[in-house]
């Protein structure tokens, strides 16, 4: 399978274009949840960028919940049936193969390449994140 592979500095450009659409919405977010495992840095990130405390329980109305990837759109899908209040956002958002669209997302990505994070290891396998 061809790999993608993302640089820290498209990380930083990404996290950027997240913050700047969520800001611009006018949402009023109290809380950012990361999805394991993907979701985690990113997540983090925008807490840092954003001033907003991360929580470990997505249980409230106004939580963003966060991932690398929306790829077939199934983890953000199950987080939805059980948080529909949540907002969801993704720095890599593939419209061409995802049931479900993301209320933000850094980049629109038409490949079906793995695309490998700077946090992964190069030699990653293209297996999917734990779900629920």
């Amino acid at each position: 399978m061809e790999k993608f592979y993302v640089t820290w500095d498209e990380i930083e450009e990404l996290i950027n274009i997240l913050c700047s659409q969520i800001t611009k919405s006018g949402y009023q977010i109290e809380y950012i949840f990361g999805l394991q495992r993907g979701g985690l840095i990113p997540a983090v990130l925008l807490s840092h960028k954003l001033g907003i405390p991360m929580t470990q329980n997505p249980n409230s109305h106004n939580v963003l919940i966060v991932d690398d990837i929306c790829d077939s759109g199934e983890t953000f899908k199950e987080f939805f049936l059980e948080y529909p209040h949540s907002k969801f956002a993704c720095l890599h958002f593939k419209p061409h193969t995802s049931l479900f669209i993301p209320d933000f997302s850094a980049n629109k990505f038409f490949s079906d390449a793995w695309i490998v994070y700077p946090w992964e290891r190069e030699d990653s396998k293209t297996i999917q994140d734990y779900k629920l």
